[in-house]
């Protein structure tokens, strides 16, 4: 914290002086040499300040059209003991292409435990709702409240796999209660997989975008907006030891949150993909080498599931010690990351897995099926139950 602080001042010194400087160019000249160079006048070494007034302006106008969809939560909730226990959060204003009617997107921790009467959504022309249902997914904390439909702005989907690193965004939410705020920073990496969040968080499905733009208590379930005026991503944790923003913020992006909504709202749950095996969480660069790769990458298989009900994987011939190299066309960075895209993958319909076996690669088809219906089908045979 002191070398931050000392940072911050230097740099405002400096700051300080350039401008102190900056204010009488005009006044200062070289001295008088043979061989110098004509000075050019102040306005030219300066430059323009044209492309910051406008850059402002287009952020300016991307706020004022996104704010408007944005939701102050607050929710209480009673625990075992009692207590009453306040959680302030916050949410856009979403509609789906398939399901009529209004709905909230937020975290799921935000509104975890309370009853729909305890759940206060203040929007932005100042109006006090309470939800009328809640979906919940604790597997990606995310939740959808759906609110009588009185019309108003909502927010727009964008395609979170074609944002960048170091693009700009916008974070939009109630920090620290603070209603209708908005931070400015860069996407700072993708595909954060592997966090450790609260002993009363677990995530499993992470894909997480991490962002410098300042996210705060409060900011949980608000919009993570680029530069077009659409919603890239939820935001939904910090990196703290103060409690604070430390320039280390993740959302959930938009492709896994609108693909969580549509489904909570048009089915009432996640329908998730399975596949039937069990993966490494340890693979590492010395058990790839064994396997004959010369690092770590895609998802090695260390058990397939036969059960009396047979799993997509087993009728494909998976094997345990395939490494899947390619799900889908897409490459596989980790166990992780392959669970995120079979949570994704549409059911019944046939898909393509590349998997590294014996120094060679090789393609196999499956069709992945409906985990919460395998698990039915297992729990009536009297089978073994499997994720």
């Amino acid at each position: 914290m002191a070398r931050r602080a000392n940072t911050f001042l230097l740099s405002t010194f400096m700051l300080s002086l350039g401008l102190a400087a900056g204010g009488h160019l005009t006044d200062v000249r070289l001295a008088s040499h043979a061989n110098a160079v004509p000075s050019r006048p102040a306005a030219a070494m300066i430059g323009s300040a044209e492309p910051l007034l406008l850059g402002g302006q287009h952020i300016s106008t991307v706020a004022g059209r996104v704010m408007p969809a944005a939701v102050h939560i607050q929710a209480t909730r009673r625990e075992t003991d009692g207590r009453r226990v306040e959680e302030t959060g916050s949410g856009v204003l979403m509609r789906s292409k398939r399901v009529k009617g209004l709905f909230v997107v937020t975290n799921n921790h935000v509104i975890r435990g309370a009853e729909l009467s305890a759940i206060d959504l203040k929007t932005f022309d100042g109006r006090l709702i309470n939800p009328i249902r809640v979906y919940r997914d604790e597997e990606t904390d995310i939740a959808v409240l759906q609110i009588n439909d009185q019309g108003g702005t909502t927010g727009t989907w964008g395609d979170s796999d074609q944002v960048g690193i170091g693009n700009f965004v916008l974070a939009v939410g109630s920090p620290f209660g603070l209603s209708q705020s908005v931070t400015m920073g860069i996407v700072s990496a993708k595909g954060r997989r592997d966090l450790t969040l609260t002993e009363e968080r677990t995530v499993t499905n992470q894909d997480f975008i991490q962002t410098d733009a300042a996210i705060n208590p409060g900011n949980s379930g608000g919009p993570l907006i680029d530069l077009h005026g659409n919603v890239v991503g939820i935001n939904t944790a910090i990196a703290s030891n103060s409690g604070g923003n430390e320039g280390i913020g993740f959302s959930i992006p938009s492709n896994l949150a609108s693909h969580v909504f549509e489904q909570l709202i048009g089915y009432g749950r996640v329908r998730r993909a399975y596949l039937g095996v069990e993966l490494d969480n340890d693979f590492d660069n010395a058990a790839a080498r064994k396997l004959g790769l010369e690092r770590a990458y895609g998802a090695r298989v260390t058990k397939v599931y036969r059960n009396r009900t047979p799993t997509p994987a087993a009728v494909a011939g998976v094997r345990p010690d395939d490494v899947i190299v390619t799900f889908n066309g897409v490459p596989v960075a980790d166990e992780n990351h392959l669970i995120n895209l079979v949570s994704l993958a549409i059911i019944d319909r046939p898909v393509q897995i590349e998997v590294y076996r014996g120094g060679r690669r090789q393609m196999l088809e499956l069709k992945l099926t409906d985990r919460e219906t395998y698990r039915a089908a297992e729990e009536q045979s009297g089978g073994v139950l499997t994720r």
